[in-house]
């Protein structure tokens, strides 16, 4: 069993990424935590909560973390992910409602009850785990990995040089890839590749509530849809390494978060000449996005079929 806990900020994608999750029965899921990102903070915990209780997630417990980064400079992206953050997605109000405390206080006792343990899987910007760091260094030693969906080595999209969730913070960035541990990181290069088709959704259709109230109303809300290409669904792809590393090529570089640069605020500068350095990111360069989908797509049909 693979035991994860998940930084997010849903967010059409990170739905869609908790639900991949939800569907793979070789993972143990030991928390969810929420940041403010692609909505604010009170719109993406009462997401993670209605998504737990849809999904039949149990107790898995669901913390708030940070509202912004930790420079007050806000950035969201309700314009991709609607204004609740979940698009045409309109899943019941949980009932229960998050746990008590801060993400990053969370962070730090769930990997300290269990080190070498814990995957960190983080697909929104990365404020909770930077504090987790600042909290308390040895993270870096008890995470057993740390994998995010963030960054670049070519390209932005929410600007030419910046990809959202690092522009969300790029200071907090700065710290975690600056902690000494090394980020796994799934980046635009291998994400956009992810992308829905209507061979996809035509997939999905059949997954009963599943599909009817979460899946295809995600997939198909921030993009148009066509037989060769759509909406990308970035967040899958991070939980998708864990599942199976084989699906993508990743290659060690030295990533340095730009947080200074008029233009390039928020860019992840790789740099792939690594020398004598210590690599402190093993970067995703492609993805197999045929066995992707198949894995997806299985998790999805296996988990529809305990949801009924």
């Amino acid at each position: 069993m693979k035991k994860i806990v998940l930084d997010c900020d849903p967010g059409i994608d990170d739905a869609l990424a908790l639900t991949l999750l939800a569907g793979s029965p070789s993972v143990d899921l030991a928390g969810i935590t929420t940041v403010g990102g692609n909505v604010d903070l009170e719109l993406t915990t009462a997401n993670a909560l209605a998504l737990r209780e849809f999904l039949r997630l149990g107790d898995v417990p669901v913390t708030p973390g940070s509202a912004g980064a930790l420079l007050p400079r806000t950035v969201r992206a309700s314009h991709v992910h609607g204004a609740t953050g979940l698009g045409d997605v309109r899943l019941p109000a949980a009932e229960r409602g998050p746990s008590h405390g801060h993400a990053a206080d969370f962070i730090v006792e769930t990997l300290r009850a269990a080190p070498g343990e814990i995957t960190l899987v983080a697909v929104g910007p990365l404020t909770n785990l930077a504090l987790a760091v600042r909290r308390e260094p040895r993270v870096v030693e008890w995470a057993g990995d740390l994998v995010i969906m963030g960054g670049s080595f070519t390209r932005g999209n929410y600007n030419p040089a910046a990809e959202f969730n690092m522009l969300a913070d790029p200071e907090a960035a700065a710290i975690v890839f600056d902690a000494g541990w090394t980020v796994t990181m799934m980046g635009l290069d291998v994400t956009l590749s992810a992308v829905v088709t209507t061979g996809v959704l035509d997939r999905m259709r059949p997954l009963g509530r599943l599909g009817h109230d979460l899946l295809v109303p995600a997939a198909s809300f921030y993009g148009r849809v066509t037989p060769d290409g759509g909406p990308a669904i970035h967040d899958a792809c991070a939980v998708a390494y864990v599942l199976d590393p084989s699906l993508f090529a990743c290659v060690p570089a030295v990533v340095n978060v730009e947080t200074a640069g008029r233009y390039t605020r928020g860019m992840t500068v790789t740099d792939f000449r690594v020398g004598d350095r210590r690599a402190n990111a093993q970067v995703g360069t492609s993805l197999d996005v045929k066995r992707f989908w198949d894995l997806v797509l299985g998790a999805y049909e296996g988990l529809a079929a305990r949801l009924g």
